[in-house]
């Protein structure tokens, strides 16, 4: 079931590819994906190249795919190690979600962080009460990792 339903989701990607978004297996690892978000635009992640990398378990798609960004990034849901803290990733994944779905959803977090629910609790502190100095700072580490 998880081998054609994986192959199935890399067909659609390949043929209407997100904005912004761009995936693919890892060589013949079909369980093995990697994956670039480009920083949206009008956010300090602008210019930026994201490397993600995501894992697909067994039991796709009744079991969340387990997503990590492999780029540094200074953000309030996503931690040093790169887990990202997103419901769909947790308890509202619905086997109806699609790997391109979790990939808009990331960008939608880049976006828009969620300071209320933080996996670095820091961050979404200066997030919430100095905008401009987490600007700032996102942009600044944008342009030391993530930029070619």
């Amino acid at each position: 079931m998880a081998a054609r339903r994986i192959q199935r989701e890399l067909q659609d990607l390949q043929r209407d590819t997100p904005d912004n978004c761009s995936a693919g297996p890892r060589g013949d690892n079909m369980y093995l994906w990697d994956a670039v978000i480009l920083g949206p635009t009008g956010t300090p992640y602008a210019g930026g190249v994201f490397k993600l990398e995501i894992h697909l378990p067994v039991s796709y798609p009744f079991h969340a795919p387990k997503v990590v960004f492999n780029t540094k990034i200074y953000h309030p849901n996503i931690s040093p190690s790169g887990a990202i803290c997103l419901d769909i990733l947790k308890n509202n994944w619905s086997p109806a979600l699609t790997v391109s779905k979790v990939l808009l959803s990331i960008c939608s977090l880049l976006s828009d962080a969620n300071p209320s629910d933080p996996l670095v609790p820091e961050v979404a502190d200066i997030y919430v009460k100095d905008r401009q100095r987490y600007d700032a700072t996102a942009r600044l580490w944008t342009e030391k990792y993530a930029m070619p």
